[in-house]
């Protein structure tokens, strides 16, 4: 039996899920610098903008929590934002989320959120069961501790999500200069996400 984990991501095998990027989610986040946070979710969303990979977006009590951060939103314009009806933390707990994630045909989902060791954590783990590759892109995510960081990561790595970071998955994606997308993502991702390859 083959590891389909072996297989690189592309854009036409993918689907990237982000979970929770709202105002009152970030301000409780202590574990890291919460702009590099906020910057590699939008350098993701851009990315897979560029390369017309489907991206799913959901969000949580934004009546209390802000809605879902404009940086993002504004890249699909028109596409709704599920604010879950079920209130918990696995987004895919909510059947219009696991089902937009399906319509897609798409087996290998990006997955990142706020917070790791809740709803990311969560959310990743419901992946795995329902038997899709899930990568969590793991420099887009933050907890309230170093350490809910830490062991959110490690709880998922344990059930084998696979850690990723920003430049991995948006290189993956891209394959090789040689892809026609390869100016626009130097230009919109590499340049303002990663200095030295966006010399």
């Amino acid at each position: 039996m083959g590891n389909s984990k072996l297989d690189l991501l592309t854009a036409q095998n993918s689907v990237l899920l982000l979970v929770d990027y709202q105002p009152a989610m970030f301000k409780g986040v202590e574990s890291g610098d919460r702009t590099i946070m906020k910057n590699c979710a939008v350098g993701a969303a851009k990315a897979a903008s560029i390369l017309q990979i489907p991206v799913v977006l959901t969000s949580i009590g934004p009546k209390l929590n802000g809605e879902f951060i404009k940086e993002i939103t504004d890249l699909f314009p028109g596409q709704e934002v599920f604010a879950r009806k079920v209130p918990g933390f696995d987004a895919l707990e909510d059947e219009r989320v696991l089902a937009a994630i399906k319509k897609t045909g798409r087996k290998k989902v990006i997955v990142s959120g706020l917070w790791t060791s809740m709803c990311f954590a969560f959310t990743a783990i419901h992946g795995v069961r329902e038997g899709f590759d899930v990568y969590g892109l793991i420099d887009a995510s933050g907890d309230a501790s170093h350490d809910a960081h830490k062991y959110g990561v490690k709880r998922m790595t344990q059930v084998g999500v696979v850690p990723v970071t920003l430049l991995q998955v948006v290189s993956e994606w891209m394959h090789d200069w040689a892809n026609p997308k390869a100016g626009d993502l130097v230009k919109e991702v590499y340049s303002k996400f990663d200095a030295m390859l966006g010399m």
